[in-house]
């Protein structure tokens, strides 16, 4: 539990570091990150409900070039909610019980298989991973309506705690509605 709790302070402390900037824009807050090794992250929250929607990444290369965006959380591959992290993987016609939904022995990794061998997925729980969790089968439920494959991982303690002192932090950057603000670490 130690490593997990420092884990998720290093986190807090890299993000309470980064320089910000936000902005309120069709009903979102937007909040941009850089971090002293230049890789930006982007954050959208629901100006209403404050859930996350969407966490994008921007690493420079190792020559210094720019890569494309990458997503962690938006429409088409992460969807939480406030007690959970949830993926919808659609054009999945097969019945619930040919899917199997495990953790890998790595304990930071989830697999999806069919057992009629016609689908496979690996992917990761990012959050967990940097908080130094490790994942459990326990976690895991999985659902299956209108084609679609509904992959839900109940948060633990700590994830939730982590994400209410961001919230904390976010209150203390400043928004703007018209551009962004530059904001210090604080």
């Amino acid at each position: 539990m130690a490593a997990a709790a420092e884990g998720k302070f290093v986190w807090l402390e890299t993000l309470r570091t980064a320089r910000k900037t936000s902005l309120v824009q069709d009903g979102r807050r937007k909040v941009h990150y850089t971090f002293p090794d230049e890789t930006e992250m982007v954050e959208e929250y629901d100006v209403s409900s404050g859930e996350l929607l969407v966490r994008k990444w921007k690493k420079r290369s190792s020559v210094g070039r720019e890569s494309k965006w990458e997503y962690e959380i938006a429409n088409f591959t992460r969807k939480d909610n406030s007690k959970a992290f949830q993926w919808r993987i659609r054009n999945l016609p097969y019945p619930l019980n040919v899917y199997s939904v495990t953790v890998d022995e790595d304990k930071y990794s989830i697999t999806i298989r069919t057992s009629n061998k016609k689908y496979f997925k690996r992917f990761h729980i990012t959050d967990m991973e940097r908080a130094k969790l490790n994942l459990e089968q326990s976690a895991i439920s999985i659902a299956h309506a209108n084609n679609t494959l509904i992959i839900t991982y109940q948060k633990p303690s700590l994830i939730l705690e982590q994400e209410k002192l961001v919230r904390q932090e976010l209150v203390k950057v400043k928004s703007s509605r018209d551009g962004d603000v530059e904001c210090k670490p604080s």
